[in-house]
């Protein structure tokens, strides 16, 4: 500004400035604007911003956060002012001297830039970019709309209706970054596709490995909370697809139907598939439950809920184990039938009416 200043007025700059002016460069350089100004049409003339910004459109610098007068330049450098230099409280500068330090370098000589004088030079680069992506240190999807120039971001706001697919991928960034969650329905699913041979590799380190099966269901996540909460049961049904879903019900079903057609659950994260019962609703079962080709483990169960044995041979115990359990449990459940052949009596729930 002092240099400009000078080639306007050099007598008024004399009168106000104690550092002493080179008057023959000062006169080369006012012949040379001269002679330039004869070979381009009049205009108005430009703020002093806006020449040095087309004089050096990389060196244009958008102060950083902080109280540090620190910039990044438009070409993507770093700059830095010397503390209590003026021209640090401008959010816009064009650094016309640089000392070359490759990592940040030293302003030596600079203007400040009116960001409407910027926009007039060089809107059209200016672009405005939509940013989605998932932060780690806020544990949210962050969606952004940005005006860029060069490696400047001259305007950041939050962008309220993103792209769903571009959501969906910055969810599974989080995905990636938390684990996934396993809601006990997904484990149980998880563990029954994997007995199946062939089915589908659902390692959590080949889930990882490809977003396509998960996509679907994770655009509308927005945050780490969502993301713990997400249930993956639908979206493994549907990665095994329709005839996969047959295939698993036959070889590693769900549930046990029990002769009064209630349904059971069967745990799979046990080395053998299990199911908890009570003993009164498996009478006049002779053939044991299986899970696809594996013998079911059977807990069976007091009428009051409390194991009294553990089979994967139900026959078996019917002939052998179930003598001792009835002669034990008669006494402590008087009211619950304990037939001597359980093979020939009807499975039940209920218990005699009260005096029979």
């Amino acid at each position: 500004a002092l240099r400009l200043a000078a080639l306007r007025d050099p007598r008024a700059y004399a009168d106000r400035h104690p550092w002493p002016l080179d008057r023959g460069v000062l006169e080369r350089i006012r012949a040379e604007a001269a002679r330039l100004r004869r070979l381009v049409p009049d205009r108005p003339p430009l703020p002093a911003g806006a020449m040095a910004a087309l004089a050096y459109p990389d060196r244009i610098g958008l102060r950083r956060k902080g109280e540090a007068p620190r910039y990044v330049l438009s070409g993507g450098k770093g700059a830095v002012l010397a503390e209590g230099d003026p021209l640090g409280a401008e959010r816009l500068i064009v650094a016309t001297d640089l000392d070359g330090d490759p990592r940040e370098s030293r302003v030596r000589g600079g203007v400040a830039l009116a960001e409407s004088d910027l926009r007039a030079l060089y809107g059209d680069r200016i672009e405005t970019v939509e940013s989605v992506s998932w932060s780690r240190r806020e544990g949210r999807i962050l969606a952004r709309r940005q005006e860029v120039f060069g490696a400047l971001v001259l305007s950041d706001r939050a962008l309220d209706d993103p792209d769903a697919q571009a959501v969906a991928l910055a969810a599974w960034q989080g995905l990636a970054d938390l684990g996934l969650p396993w809601t006990r329905a997904a484990a149980r699913l998880r563990a029954r596709i994997a007995l199946v041979e062939g089915l589908a590799d659902v390692s959590d380190a080949a889930l990882l490995a490809d977003a396509g099966w998960l996509l679907p269901w994770l655009g509308r996540m927005r945050s780490a909370a969502d993301l713990r909460a997400l249930d993956l049961t639908e979206a493994l049904k549907a990665l095994i697809g329709w005839d996969g879903q047959r295939l698993l019900d036959h070889a590693a079903p769900a549930a046990f139907t029990t002769p009064l057609g209630r349904r059971i659950p069967i745990d799979y994260d046990a080395e053998t598939p299990t199911i908890e019962a009570r003993l009164q609703e498996l009478f006049g079962v002779t053939t044991h439950p299986m899970a696809g080709s594996r013998p079911l483990r059977i807990q069976l169960l007091s009428p009051g809920g409390k194991p009294v044995a553990v089979t994967t041979d139900l026959p078996g115990f019917w002939r052998g184990g179930y003598g001792d359990v009835r002669k034990d449990m008669r006494g402590r459940y008087p009211r619950h039938p304990w037939p001597e052949d359980p093979t020939a009596a009807d499975p039940t729930l209920r218990a005699k009416p009260r005096g029979t």
